[in-house]
């Protein structure tokens, strides 16, 4: 078992400078992990801080003011104050409560952009954005070339010089393209397809190349600005519900051990209400899924969402390798050997300034051999001739993974219930053609936030009160579905709707060649649907069906072993907590039983961070799976492609997982 230490940095956006900038407010200073403050801060922040304090598993909690008066102390529980109580009624104590007009449950593009619209429409509101990485931006990746359509709509008066005020912030780079390539791969060739044959929305003019986790921590900060609170480090373990809608979220109880008992440091979770609750996780949110099969927002006529894994790699790389804003995308090999190949994916290679290389790979879930690793085939990739060059004489310094809808438009659920609304990947309206989601995420917090305002009036503010009123009933703003259906993230997304069906019906060639025809005739005016019935659960077939797979074995200079790649992404968990990856009790026996025996355990390869393995029982002389939960790093993949769908992925304590800083 293999666990990163680590150190979570001390701001809670990326550089203690922060701290010095926002001199409206308080700041919170914890340990390995802090909350920088807003204009408006909550009157019980206080108790809400000592929660991110214990997982980040220091003693005290420092709270200076913003005259800079003499710290105040808050000292963990005694030990006799804990044992006074038993274990059963410290788990079961009530939780205490906070209260705001609009919730948003994470911090990536759509949730803060929604938390920025919010202010920008009403200051009055209070706005709260929750986040489980230690820091904002902490469990953000993407590859990312970045249309800023939707920024400039959400920032207007920053349009012409958003790139300046972000490399200001972040001191990040946002690199325009320059030169854009779509190449298929053979073995040990390529070709390239000329740019006017692809689908416009593949075209990246005007597009820049970017960190996504950078630019999260930037909208974060304005955010805090305008008076939202961003409070990264809290996991919304699970969803209230009152009053036949959605009241808010519970974040998890923390300090407790392996085995389910308190700690010393036992917290218990904060309830934290809202008029509105919007959800923001990203794709395959614990809370989102819940929340689907509650309200059944997958109704008749919705495909299943389908998703693929991204895996990606930053290079830092010798001055002569840059290609300063250079955009290449293949499909080919290694995932397809032929026009006929099933296997969807493709890789990306993108050249940022002043000396980045970013690399990935996406392999979609619905593959049929369960030998298939899409690490391996990942570092396979690297070596290929036309992408080595790049990265000849760099140093690999960051790794990931995180997986991505590529349903489209037919496998977007109903996105509204009473009391909230899913947003942005949560949703599901990532583009798979234009392999972009970032602008569509953006519009859609923006959407639901004008739909808010609108419906939410001139009513009280619960700043005033502090708590929802007592007759409050959770309302459903239902405007803001006819609002996406009336912009312009509609309209793309249906135009290439069919698309991703046609690559998983008629296999890698046929599919292009309908991406084109849709492209380039259709333009989303065809009558007919092609379905997609099967999740990707279900697509993998047994192991007799197929013969292993022989990878070659890492150089350590140009492809890794995965564990040694995993270090590079700061993935730290408690190791005294409950296991946040759970075998459902119905299907306590699968993985033993079914899964190994019949799909060779395919969960072993799959996993893009070594948490899965089966390890010989002598006693019982069979395989048994072990679980090394310390090692996830939040991809989901476990939770989509494990046969049977055994395992139920929950949120950890706050603030662990890894620790992306330039993803």
């Amino acid at each position: 078992m293999w666990m990163s230490k680590s150190w979570i940095r001390a701001s809670s956006f990326s550089s203690s400078t922060k701290f010095a900038r926002l001199t409206s407010g308080s700041t919170y200073s914890i340990g390995r992990g802090a909350v920088a403050n807003s204009k408006q801060r909550h009157p019980d922040l206080k108790r809400l801080s000592s929660s991110l304090v214990t997982a980040a598993n220091d003693t005290t909690v420092t709270i200076t003011d913003k005259q800079g008066n003499t710290p105040l102390k808050r000292q963990q529980p005694s030990a006799s104050s804990v044992r006074c109580m038993s274990s059963s009624e410290m788990v079961d104590e009530p939780r205490e409560s906070m209260a705001f007009d609009v919730l948003i449950v994470g911090g990536g593009p759509s949730g803060l952009s929604a938390s920025i619209r919010l202010k920008q429409l009403n200051p009055e509101l209070s706005v709260c954005v929750i986040d489980k990485g230690s820091e904002i931006g902490a469990h953000i990746l993407s590859g990312n070339v970045f249309d800023p359509k939707a920024l400039h709509e959400l920032l207007p008066d920053l349009k012409d010089n958003w790139t300046e005020e972000f490399q200001s912030s972040q001191g990040a780079n946002a690199t325009a393209v320059k030169k854009d390539e779509f190449k298929v791969l053979t073995e040990t060739g390529s070709y390239t397809i000329p740019n006017i044959l692809l689908p416009g929305q593949l075209h990246n003019d005007g597009n820049y190349i970017l960190s996504l986790s950078q630019l999260c921590r930037w909208l974060a900060t304005q955010a805090e600005e305008l008076g939202v609170e961003v409070y990264p480090g809290f996991a919304a373990s699970e969803v209230l519900l009152e009053a036949g809608g959605v009241k808010g979220i519970a974040t998890r109880d923390v300090g407790l051990a392996k085995d389910g008992t308190p700690k010393e440091t036992f917290e218990r979770g904060m309830e934290l209400h809202a008029k509105q609750t919007l959800f923001a996780e990203g794709a395959r949110g614990s809370c989102s899924e819940f929340l689907m099969d509650h309200f059944d927002l997958r109704q008749d006529g919705i495909m299943p969402q389908t998703f693929g894994l991204g895996i990606k790699e930053v290079w830092e790389v010798p001055e002569e390798n840059l290609q300063p804003g250079l955009v290449q995308h293949t499909l080919g090999w290694p995932l397809q050997s032929s026009p006929t190949s099933d296997v969807f994916g493709g890789s990306f290679l993108y050249h940022l300034e002043p000396n980045m290389v970013l690399v990935g790979l996406v392999v979609g879930l619905d593959y049929a051999n369960p030998y298939l690793n899409p690490y391996q085939e990942f570092q396979r990739w690297k070596t290929h001739p036309s992408i080595a060059p790049h990265l000849e004489g760099g140093t690999c310094i960051s790794y990931g993974a995180r997986v991505l809808n590529e349903g489209g438009f037919h496998a977007i659920p109903k996105l509204t219930f009473p009391g909230g609304a899913l947003i942005g990947c949560s949703a599901g309206f990532l583009n798979a053609v234009k392999i972009k989601g970032t602008h569509t995420a953006i519009k859609s917090g923006m959407l639901a936030a004008e739909a808010i305002v609108e419906e939410m009036g001139d009513g009280d503010s619960i700043a005033e009160t502090g708590e929802l009123p007592e007759d409050h009933i959770p309302q459903e703003v239902a405007s803001y579905a006819s609002k996406i259906e009336s912009s312009w993230v509609h309209d793309e997304l249906y135009e290439v709707r069919n698309c991703h069906q046609a690559f998983a019906k008629w296999g890698i060639g046929a599919g292009l060649a309908y991406t084109g025809l849709a492209a380039h005739l259709l333009k989303g005016k065809e009558p007919w649907t092609l379905d997609h019935t099967t999740p990707d659960s279900k697509t993998t077939k047994e192991a007799k069906d197929f013969e292993p797979i022989d990878y070659p074995s890492p150089d350590g200079k140009l492809t890794f072993d995965l564990l040694t790649n995993l270090q590079r992404s700061g993935t730290y968990h408690a190791e005294d907590q409950p296991a946040h990856l759970r075998i459902k009790p119905e299907l306590a026996e699968f993985a033993e039983s079914i899964s190994i025996k019949d799909f060779s355990g395919p969960e072993q390869r799959f996993c893009p961070a070594a948490v899965y393995e089966y390890v010989e029982d002598a006693e019982e002389q069979k395989k048994k799976l072990v679980i090394n939960a310390q090692n996830c790093v939040h991809c989901k993949c476990c939770s989509i492609k494990m046969p049977g769908e055994y395992i139920d992925w929950t949120v950890p304590e706050g603030g662990g997982g890894p620790q992306y800083q330039v993803m």
